[in-house]
């Protein structure tokens, strides 16, 4: 008897764990069902027999526009300088946004590769809202470019953020599994991102005898010719492509013809951490004919990516010919 209700025990306690881990979706087996298939579970490999490029360097010495503190040690920069070498990136300007003490930390961290690297500062807003805001945080722009910065990141601006974050996470945004964790549909009063293009364009017109350089195409990776009527409009308007690969990726063909088009207007840059595998897949894309990868070390976009195949005269303005004409203007 006693076993016979140790059995019944055991057997309730094994149907609990099995109805519990149904439930939540922890067995793994459960995982590979269709019908009970996570999206966030969704990774996708491509079947298609087709060629595989690996770009191991840059076809030009580029200059990374775009990059951020990755590096924190000595150590860490004299790791990054033989990654950049390794990959051909021959320059990468680091965004800081800091003032005062910070700055000054970071800038003498990078200042043994002078040549490798340019530390730009952000901009005090300390007491924006308040009277008087102004002449301190010009003086500390001042006193940070004596220091040795070379650009502030409200110049490098950041506008808005990738449409699919914007629409409602429904089954109709196919950018959901990316934009989720993003989102910004629930967000009430914001400026949206038609908004957002709309301030930088004011700006970009007021000021005439000032280069910008929008990050991540301005965000209007899925209204280019938004992106490209102000630069018809505009010569002191640049936009770097930085962290926006997989959302161009997905519609080759238009992409490049933009690339073309504009090629006097776009920067390289990532915006991603430098590893080497970083650095290749941008090769990879800006270079490449590949077609249907995937890449999910970069990108959580469910799509297929494929390579844009630009033309050298394009890659080398891309990689470093447009980056130099910005930073020999000032």
């Amino acid at each position: 008897m006693g076993d016979t209700r140790h059995n019944r025990v055991a057997c309730l306690l094994i149907t609990t764990l099995i109805f519990t881990c149904t439930a939540v979706g922890l067995c793994a087996d459960q995982r590979s069902v269709p019908e009970t298939l996570l999206l966030k579970d969704f990774r996708p490999q491509s079947v298609y027999k087709v060629p595989l490029t690996m770009v191991p360097k840059a076809k030009y010495p580029a200059i990374d526009m775009h990059a951020h503190i990755y590096a924190k040690t000595p150590e860490q920069v004299d790791k990054w300088v033989r990654l950049m070498d390794e990959a051909g990136v021959q320059k990468a300007i680091v965004h800081t946004m800091a003032t005062g003490k910070r700055f000054d930390e970071v800038y003498t961290l990078y200042a043994k590769y002078p040549d490798r690297f340019e530390v730009w500062c952000g901009f005090d807003y300390t007491g924006y809202d308040q009277p008087g805001f102004g002449p301190a945080a010009v003086k500390e722009l001042e006193r940070c470019y004596q220091v040795g910065a070379r650009g502030v990141g409200p110049i490098n601006i950041h506008v808005g953020d990738p449409y699919w974050m914007y629409l409602p996470m429904d089954a109709r945004n196919d950018g959901l599994m990316n934009a989720y964790k993003w989102r910004l549909d629930n967000q009430p009063g914001i400026v949206d991102l038609a908004g957002m293009v709309d301030i930088l364009e004011r700006a970009v017109a007021r000021h005439p005898q000032t280069t910008f350089v929008a990050c991540h195409f301005a965000n209007c990776c899925y209204d280019l010719s938004r992106l490209g009527g102000m630069f018809d409009k505009y010569p002191n308007l640049y936009a770097d492509i930085s962290a926006r690969f997989a959302e161009t990726a997905a519609i080759p063909r238009f992409v490049a013809k933009f690339y073309e088009t504009y090629q006097d207007r776009l920067v390289y840059a990532t915006d991603m951490q430098a590893t080497l595998d970083t650095y290749r897949f941008t090769f990879r894309i800006l270079e490449s004919a590949d077609e249907h990868f995937y890449a999910w070390n970069h990108s959580s976009y469910h799509w297929p990516l494929y390579g844009l195949a630009l033309s050298d005269p394009v890659l080398e303005k891309v990689y470093r010919t447009n980056a130099l004409k910005i930073l020999q203007k000032r």
